[in-house]
């Protein structure tokens, strides 16, 4: 019979750079999050309309985010960079 698992230490993580954002691009939705110290609601999904994606970047910019890391397997990366690349500018 096999053995169970046993459970791993639980580890805290350190965060190393608290304003750092994510987000994981898609055709359709873009799931973004943030380290939950900073919202309620860490993890929020977006549609790729130009509205949303300015929500998305108003919701960073509400909680200080200064980087972001994006994952995406297409183009569909190159609005919500264009809008986060403008604001970081102003």
């Amino acid at each position: 019979m096999p053995q169970a698992k046993r459970p791993r230490k639980s580890r805290d993580m350190v965060t190393i750079h608290p304003a750092a954002a994510a987000i994981d691009i898609g055709a359709t939705i873009h799931v973004a999050g943030r380290w939950p110290e900073r919202d309620n609601e860490p993890v929020r999904t977006f549609r790729t309309f130009t509205d949303d994606l300015h929500r998305l970047a108003d919701w960073f910019a509400g909680c200080g985010i200064k980087t972001v890391v994006m994952e995406s397997t297409g183009v569909y990366w190159i609005p919500i960079f264009e809008i986060l690349e403008q604001r970081a500018s102003r």
